[in-house]
């Protein structure tokens, strides 16, 4: 009898040594893929840069090129550029937006149903914070097509809160 509960009892050390071992091998599982993720999007990120990199050299040549030659179209007068007016109050205009600041990844063309883009707008700001004035700056980026030149037809200085600016996006 004692022969037999000594082997239970060596049976259930090796069980417990197997589990604690399983959880190690668990463990070393999540964490090697974790760094093979975090290779992969530096293998990524460092091909992206190439890339920007390439397209930035590509881009000085041709405007190095462009700055050689003298053509009747650059001697002659231009028009003026369009004026835009300004929107926002200049308290919202002085705010900067961090650069830290995520993208928001909601477009509004006028197409759309407003309430749902302010909805996808706040709940995207919520995750980054920022103040009155980023959610003004930020959600004015959103906009495009008609609702961009429905924006640009707003007064100068006209507004002056989100709150004010969400109402009359959504009116």
């Amino acid at each position: 009898m004692a022969q037999m509960m000594e082997m239970m009892r060596t049976l259930q050390e090796n069980v417990e040594a197997s589990r604690t071992e399983h959880a190690k091998m668990h463990e070393d599982l999540v964490a090697s893929q974790a760094r093979a993720k975090m290779h992969e999007d530096l293998v990524t990120s460092q091909a992206r840069n190439e890339e920007l990199s390439k397209v930035n050299e590509e881009l000085r040549q041709s405007l190095h090129e462009q700055r050689g030659r003298t053509t009747d179209e650059e001697a002659a007068p231009s028009s003026p550029p369009r004026v835009f007016p300004i929107p926002f109050a200049q308290a919202i205009m002085d705010t900067v937006v961090p650069a830290s600041m995520v993208a928001v990844k909601a477009s509004f063309t006028g197409l759309e149903d407003p309430e749902a883009h302010l909805t996808v707008f706040h709940t995207q700001m919520m995750l980054s914070g920022g103040s009155d004035a980023v959610y003004c700056k930020m959600f004015m980026s959103t906009l495009h097509g008609t609702a961009l030149e429905w924006f640009v037809s707003l007064p100068t200085g006209h507004l002056t809160s989100f709150q004010q600016f969400s109402k009359l996006f959504v009116d």
